[in-house]
């Protein structure tokens, strides 16, 4: 078992090296930054996506959230590679989780469904982002799982800008909004 507070370290230091862009840009929110965040060159990069997966799992188990979770993943595309990291990490420490993908809108064919992977009706259920700003996509996810008949528990995002998402999340859906990590820990703020 690894140390939590190293591999925060650890992948705190592959995010500002990976993910970190500076420079003016307009967010997806229609916000302005000084900086972006491109949460995609870490969680599909080799070295970090592992210490994602462990990094959420270490929150979800300090949060106590851990028990009785059965899956976990959020909408696509942004919580694709979360979602799977904490998959597969879980399996190595003997937790198994499995992981799903919100679709923005169900299929127009085969079984139109909305939520792929495992059923999650009657499922406790974790929603998760990469990065979030104002909590939206993650609150189309809890949306789209709740619909499926599943029991979302919580959002778990990776990266939060510390920008309103979380009070938001907890407005609107009436979950738990947790985050890994912050900008205020990368100095970004």
């Amino acid at each position: 078992m690894t140390d939590p507070a190293d591999t925060r370290r650890q992948l705190l230091g592959l995010i500002d090296e990976l993910a970190v862009v500076r420079g003016r840009v307009t967010l997806s929110s229609g916000r302005e930054a000084d900086y972006y965040l491109d949460l995609r060159r870490v969680t599909l990069d080799h070295r970090s996506a592992p210490l994602i997966g462990d990094v959420l799992l270490d929150l979800l188990e300090a949060e106590g959230l851990l028990e009785g979770i059965d899956a976990i993943g959020g909408l696509t595309m942004g919580a694709d590679p979360v979602g799977t990291a904490v998959m597969h990490r879980s399996v190595l420490r003997g937790t198994p989780v499995d992981a799903f993908v919100v679709r923005k809108e169900a299929k127009k064919h085969g079984m139109s469904r909305r939520v792929e992977g495992p059923d999650v009706a009657g499922k406790r259920v974790i929603a998760v982002e990469d990065t979030s700003t104002t909590g939206g996509s993650v609150l189309t996810a809890v949306e789209a799982l709740r619909e499926a008949g599943a029991e979302v528990v919580a959002v778990a995002v990776v990266m939060d800008r510390d920008t309103g998402a979380k009070e938001k999340v907890e407005a609107e859906a009436g979950i738990p909004y947790l985050t890994a990590l912050s900008t205020k820990d990368l100095g970004l703020e």
